[in-house]
């Protein structure tokens, strides 16, 4: 018996999951040349827009765990992306900071998020329906985040 509802072109969360991993390596190309991952460019976005943040600030600004972007950063300080201090008022808490060489890499990255923009609405279409896009998986991400304990 097939049950229409198991059947994978009928699963949201497979297309969700496909367009993911295809982005992400959309990515490698503008990234390689910078030596630096995906993940480590979300946290290098995150530090650009406001340098010197608590780890948990990141994590939750990446939606992700601290015991996920703790090895993240790690590796991303021994590479000499950023550091990471003690907090001034409570020496538990780790204060991200980028280094020059974290700093720099926002020139060199500066016009990815164009051209990979560029490159995808050269396979798909239209710029409208890429703009559209933007809105629904916000909505699609808070409907999902409610659902997560520690995510606002």
């Amino acid at each position: 018996m097939v049950y229409e509802q198991l059947k994978l072109n009928n699963q949201l969360c497979f297309r969700l999951y496909t367009a993911a991993r295809l982005t992400v390596s959309a990515y490698h190309p503008y990234l390689d040349p910078l030596g630096i991952t995906y993940p480590q460019y979300l946290v290098l976005l995150v530090l650009w827009e406001q340098d010197r943040q608590p780890v948990c600030d990141i994590a939750k600004r990446l939606m992700l765990d601290t015991n996920t972007v703790t090895p993240l950063l790690q590796r991303m300080e021994k590479s000499g992306l950023l550091m990471r201090t003690k907090g001034k008022t409570d020496t538990r808490q780790r204060i991200v900071s980028l280094t020059e060489k974290g700093t720099a890499l926002r020139e060199q990255a500066k016009h990815i998020p164009e051209c990979l923009s560029a490159s995808i609405i050269e396979k798909t279409g239209s710029v409208e329906e890429l703009a559209t896009m933007a809105p629904a998986l916000d909505k699609l991400i808070e409907g999902l985040s409610e659902r997560q304990i520690g995510f606002p």
